[in-house]
């Protein structure tokens, strides 16, 4: 009861947010074009300042998690290429198809894996959940690119070199970059013995804070505003295969095989961050990207909110599970 009680406190916070986006259309505050704007504003500024503040903020780096990193990114590899076949049979339309490719493998780590991790491995959890925030989150909005780029509108598939461009002219990759660009900055400034650090210039520095701050909320509000309970019917299919690959193929894939595998290596921090990572329902930002390259967004959103109405149901589980085979102790 205690795991379902802290599972439903890390989602019922993001349904609730949801809801207010939702009841805001319902009331016609909120109209189409005002919706399309706001997920503009949250993939293009509110997002990437973010990103750009979660991986400045990363204080160490330590060797020994170079192993525990190549075993997730290897696992989002293997899930996109599993996915990759089974969608075409899922869906004949393409600009489906790269949602549902994107949905495979993307959590809402970057949102909620941090506190989750924290929730339930303490002090361990959240160096782990901010290291690995630093390396995950750019793997996933790479591989987002390529799935939403090979589909895209459902054209004629796009050049290595569009894919390319893609990637390096996406919001969120750049300002992960940037931010690495200035941690980078920081420590070679600490090197020499020099006091400046950008978090100085205060007055700049508070208004990226406050902008970064909306990203969340403004995020969920818009997703809210483009959820729709007519759509359910005709994306039925593609709802199914979402839910399954999200709360048993990939649960069952990344914290399954590292149980049997690393058991004895992984620590109850890097388990734990392995539930924020792989038991979480897609990423909130999946569908403001979607949007911006011409996929179904409204898919997008449906997924998001089902996969986190589920999510308190998978997390518990695997907390109920792991807690049993004695990782959490």
């Amino acid at each position: 009861m205690e795991s379902l009680l802290f599972a439903l406190n890390a989602v019922l916070p993001i349904v609730l947010t949801v809801a207010v986006g939702y009841l805001l259309k319902r009331l016609g505050w909120v109209n189409e074009s005002l919706s399309k704007a706001l997920n503009k504003l949250v993939f293009r500024v509110f997002l990437p300042l973010m990103l750009f503040l979660n991986v400045y903020r990363i204080e160490s780096f330590s060797l020994s998690y170079v192993g525990y990193l190549g075993y997730m990114i290897g696992i989002f590899v293997v899930a996109f290429f599993l996915a990759l076949p089974l969608i075409r049979w899922v869906t004949p339309d393409g600009r489906r198809r790269g949602v549902l490719l994107q949905a495979s493998f993307r959590s809402n780590f970057a949102l909620i894996g941090i506190p989750l991790a924290e929730a339930m491995a303490g002090s361990a959890g959240t160096l782990t959940a901010t290291l690995a925030a630093a390396f995950v989150v750019p793997v996933f909005n790479v591989l987002s690119v390529i799935s939403l780029s090979i589909f895209g509108n459902g054209e004629k598939k796009p050049s290595a070199k569009k894919i390319l461009i893609d990637i390096a002219t996406n919001p969120l990759i750049d300002s992960i970059a940037i931010g690495f660009v200035f941690l980078g900055l920081r420590a070679g400034l600490a090197r020499f013995g020099i006091a400046f650090r950008p978090e100085n210039l205060t007055v700049v520095w508070s208004v990226v804070e406050d902008l970064a701050g909306l990203a969340t909320p403004l995020a969920l509000i818009s997703l809210g505003t483009q959820f729709e309970f007519s759509a359910i019917r005709s994306q039925r299919k593609e709802l199914a295969f979402a839910l399954v690959m999200r709360h048993l193929i990939l649960p069952l894939l990344g914290i399954g095989t590292a149980y049997l595998l690393f058991a004895n290596t992984f620590d109850a921090g890097q388990f734990a961050v392995l539930v924020a990572v792989f038991a979480t329902p897609v990423a909130v930002s999946s569908v403001p990207m979607a949007q911006e390259m011409g996929s179904d967004s409204i898919l997008a959103g449906q997924i998001v909110v089902f996969t986190t109405l589920l999510s308190a149901f998978s997390v518990f589980i695997c907390c109920f599970l792991l807690k049993l085979a004695g990782v959490f102790g």
